[in-house]
């Protein structure tokens, strides 16, 4: 019991350090990136952190395996290099007992995986897409800039002279693409432009003066025209309406196994399914590959560790492409993290037999 609340405690501590070092590393880049988007003009700064944070548990869902599996590597090889593990062996605790101590810790880890995977990173893309989505609408003209072309979403708004209210503009162009296909996109043209607030109302309203509206097909050489001395434009911004995604990466499990016929779907769904369980082969494929020497250091192994290990996260990234395209069966996410983790039991036994063996093969030559 000591030695498993030692082992858990080594383990959590540096693990939780890693993950945080690389989620600091993998959002950084993402934030600077939604700075210069807002630095642009094409994203209200007030919404940068909310962003973020439902995006984290997406970059969560592969940054936890890794995570956990450098933590392993150190700590194993901080055992040997400090000759701890020579004093476990020792006392008859092999290292394959060790393993075996720290199951539950990795079931825990795992546990918070499939959470991760099946409920919080859907539930984060969800969020992040309606919240972009009602961003387009509500900020449509909010985030104008005097002769500078703004695009939010489908809106793409342009106005030559703003007043220090922003509520008059001048030199309007407008321009809505189409929400679905056999529906024109919409340009419109006017010399000036004020923005009316309705009470109750999210809505983006605007008044055009002295203008033109053009409906364009984007499909074939067709487009209608209509001249206006004033004209009331509407940006809905419906937020009584149910956000839904139409991305497979933002369904809910359960609509997901409604649509596991679907190639696409089924290839998601086996993702989020199978994937958790690479925390457990990240256990066998640690007590295999973490041995060295005390005079070699703990970080000796590391780095091909953690190329084997991120040959099974590409191995399972093919798998999931391979199935999107009917060339692979569900079934094949088990397999490749089987096949792992038997070339991770055999390794190790590999090395628990060496000794063995050399001791046999000096016997028979002396």
């Amino acid at each position: 019991m000591i030695i498993r609340r030692y082992l858990v405690k080594q383990v959590v501590s540096t693990s939780l350090v890693v993950i945080a070092l690389l989620t600091l590393i993998m959002m950084g880049g993402r934030l600077i990136k939604y700075f210069g988007v807002a630095a642009q003009g094409r994203l209200d700064a007030g919404i940068l952190f909310s962003i973020i944070g439902y995006r984290l548990p997406e970059f969560l869902t592969l940054i936890l395996p890794l995570g956990f599996f450098i933590g392993l590597m150190l700590v194993f090889g901080r055992l040997y290099v400090d000759h701890e593990m020579a004093v476990l062996n020792g006392s008859g605790v092999s290292r394959n007992q060790l393993a075996r101590l720290l199951v539950p810790m990795t079931v825990v880890f795992l546990a918070v995986q499939a959470m991760l995977m099946v409920w919080a990173a859907p539930w984060g893309i969800r969020q992040f897409e309606e919240l972009t989505t009602n961003q387009a609408v509500r900020t449509g003209f909010d985030l104008v800039r005097p002769k500078e072309f703004i695009s939010s979403g489908p809106y793409t708004i342009y106005a030559g002279d703003l007043s220090e209210d922003r509520r008059n503009l001048k030199d309007i162009f407008f321009y809505q693409r189409a929400d679905r296909p056999g529906k024109p996109d919409i340009m419109i043209l006017a010399k000036e432009a004020t923005r009316i607030e309705l009470s109750n109302d999210p809505a983006n309203v605007v008044d055009l003066v002295e203008g033109r509206r053009y409906e364009i097909y984007p499909d074939r050489p067709q487009y209608s025209q209509a001249e206006f001395a004033s004209y009331r434009l509407r940006l809905e911004s419906d937020q009584e309406a149910k956000f839904q995604s139409t991305e497979v990466e933002a369904l809910p499990i359960g609509q997901l196994w409604d649509n596991r016929q679907d190639p696409v779907v089924a290839s998601e769904l086996g993702w989020r399914i199978f994937v958790p369980f690479s925390i457990l082969v990240a256990l066998l494929l640690a007590v295999a590959l973490s041995e060295v020497s005390p005079r070699q250091g703990r970080y000796l192994k590391l780095f091909p560790a953690l190329l084997i290990f991120a040959s099974l996260i590409v191995a399972l990234m093919a798998v999931k492409t391979r199935i999107s395209k009917e060339e692979m069966g569900i079934w094949a996410y088990p397999l490749v993290l089987m096949v792992y983790a038997i070339a991770a039991a055999l390794f190790s036994r590999k090395q628990k037999l060496a000794p063995k063996i050399k001791k046999q093969i000096q016997r028979v030559r002396s």
